[in-house]
């Protein structure tokens, strides 16, 4: 009988079975809401999928909307576009084509079942609003204090309000479906808001809203 060759290990400590479970249950969750809501979704048909037991996912997480945002974040948030070290125009041009990229596709229907559900169930929107929008509102909303304040950009409209006239129609067309979510959409919607909220006014109407660019002098 041949001796076999030991495995190769790569590089770092082998993941333990915790991790492997942790993984196991998100993986099961994503799929499972493939096909069905949020409201829906059974803590125990999540057990059977992952093969564990429901001390094993309270654990981690106390409930069922805890769970599924935990999985939003892992398996979704973290593609899109990193926003943390881009200018306030720069990080606005481009969350908006990758946000509605990733609305395209899994992403957007956990996104619109979390707010659905959020209407009767406050702790699936808390989860929500509070691990996911506010976190990178907040990122946005520094990003354009720090324009202002550095002269990028001139004050011209609140930084929250700023925020929603560019987010809330592509969440409105999230939800509603009554016109496409696609490319086209979010390159007019920034042209527009861009050129009447923070862009420069050509025509020279000092009443516009308008952003001073800082050129460097030799």
């Amino acid at each position: 009988m041949r001796n076999r060759k030991p495995v190769k290990r790569g590089p770092g400590r082998p993941r333990s079975a915790s991790a492997i479970a942790h993984d196991r249950i998100l993986d099961a969750v994503f799929e499972l809401l493939q096909t069905q809501s949020i409201r829906d979704l059974q803590i125990q048909e999540v057990c059977r999928k992952a093969g564990v037991s429901k001390p094993t996912i309270y654990k981690w997480w106390p409930t069922k909307a805890a769970m599924v945002m935990a999985m939003f974040e892992q398996r979704m948030v973290r593609r899109l576009p990193p926003i943390e070290v881009l200018s306030a125009e720069k990080l606005i041009r481009v969350a908006v084509p990758g946000l509605i990229r990733l609305f395209n596709g899994p992403f957007g229907k956990v996104a619109a079942e979390m707010i659905a559900a959020g209407q009767s169930e406050p702790a699936v929107l808390r989860e929500f609003r509070d691990r996911y929008v506010l976190k990178r509102r907040k990122v946005a909303v520094k990003a354009l204090e720090d324009a202002y304040a550095s002269g990028e950009m001139t004050r011209s409209v609140d930084p929250e309000l700023l925020l929603d006239l560019i987010f809330g129609p592509i969440y409105f067309r999230l939800l509603v479906k009554h016109q496409p979510l696609d490319h086209a959409f979010g390159k007019d919607l920034l042209d527009y808001v861009l050129r009447r909220a923070v862009t420069v006014n050509v025509a020279g109407d000092h009443d516009a809203p308008s952003i001073r660019r800082v050129t460097k002098r030799n």
